[in-house]
């Protein structure tokens, strides 16, 4: 891939920073064209045409016949795989990270996604509701705390696995969900976090602190919005 040859339609949520984290981390050039969900910007016609399911992230590969690559995992697999890192060629070691990037898209990214929207963003609190996307959220921290507590990173050396985990469990207080009680999860979150690439990645397209309260109240207000439509 030349200089640029990547194109990122991307927005500042955990699915958008997996891929942006991704090219930072291989160090693949890019250029970054920001897709406003606040603004319904991912169901125009021309967003729909790069992703007809009207989803952030997509990316455009210029340098291969403008090849579209949509959906989160996918994108994090195919760069993977032309850069040669991040992903291992043996059998054994590729499926092994690809068994806790499919944990983390078929579990923690869509229960930790409804925490969101009903903590968050639901017009209407519905205690038992929050209480069981919350608990199951915990539940699947606690399963990567006990993978943690004798590995370094969930497969082998730093992976795609620890990219997309990462970009999403880092935002556990704002799904309302503590980890005081898991020190091997809170130590990853940390060494992740320090890594300049993945520091680089979560300010694309822009910065969001999604901890802080006034900005966490403008978020949410923007993001109902869509909730309800």
């Amino acid at each position: 891939m030349g200089d640029t040859a990547i194109e990122l339609y991307t927005w500042a949520t955990p699915n958008g920073w997996k891929a942006s984290c991704t090219l930072e981390e291989l160090g693949i050039a890019y250029r970054t064209f920001p897709i406003d969900i606040t603004k319904g910007e991912q169901r125009t016609a021309s967003f729909l045409a790069i992703n007809p399911n009207g989803r952030i992230p997509a990316i455009i590969d210029r340098s291969s016949d403008d090849f579209v690559v949509f959906e989160s995992g996918a994108i994090m697999i195919y760069l993977a795989e032309f850069a040669g890192r991040l992903l291992p060629a043996d059998r054994k070691g590729r499926s092994l990270v690809l068994q806790w990037l499919m944990f983390q898209i078929g579990g923690i990214g869509p229960l930790q996604g409804q925490a969101n929207v009903f903590h968050r963003y639901f017009p209407e609190r519905i205690e038992p509701v929050i209480k069981r996307y919350q608990n199951e959220t915990k539940r699947l921290y606690r399963v990567l705390d006990t993978r943690l507590a004798d590995h370094e990173f969930l497969a082998g050396d730093f992976s795609i696995a620890d990219i997309a985990n990462w970009s999403w469990a880092r935002l556990h207080e704002w799904a309302g969900v503590t980890i005081d009680d898991l020190p091997h999860m809170r130590r990853w979150l940390a060494m992740i976090e320090a890594r300049p690439a993945c520091a680089r990645g979560v300010r694309v397209p822009h910065l969001v602190e999604y901890r802080d309260d006034q900005q966490a109240a403008a978020l949410a207000t923007s993001i109902r919005s869509i909730v309800q439509r």
